[in-house]
């Protein structure tokens, strides 16, 4: 398993970092568990276009990631409705927001 152990609060901070050098600011908008938490990431587009990405873990247990949101970009209320939701059901949940004009993550991912 390439990064199973790692903590997440670890995770969120390299991955802020990793986007910060690319010129994708992102930031924290729900800290959940720093140990082992779930991660959303909410990519803000051009034009208010946005998508949500939910983490999930391929087979083999790395870290992989799915557009929550469909594959057409949604409106703020949609996200809303989806972070929303999943808070409801997993408290732990880490919600991250990055700029990304294209919907491409500014970090490494493997979009699934």
């Amino acid at each position: 398993m390439e990064d199973a152990r790692l903590k997440t609060g670890i995770w969120v901070k390299a991955m802020l970092r990793q986007a910060g050098q690319t010129g994708n600011p992102g930031m924290v908008l729900h800290r959940g568990d720093a140990d082992a938490g779930g991660v959303v990431i909410v990519l803000l587009g051009r034009g208010g276009h946005m998508c949500v990405l939910a983490q999930t873990r391929t087979p083999d247990g790395r870290r992989a990631w799915f557009r929550a949101t469909g594959e057409a970009a949604v409106d703020q209320a949609s996200v809303d409705a989806y972070v929303t939701r999943q808070m409801e059901r997993d408290p732990d949940l880490w919600v991250l927001e990055f700029d990304a004009p294209d919907l491409v993550p500014p970090f490494e991912a493997r979009l699934i």
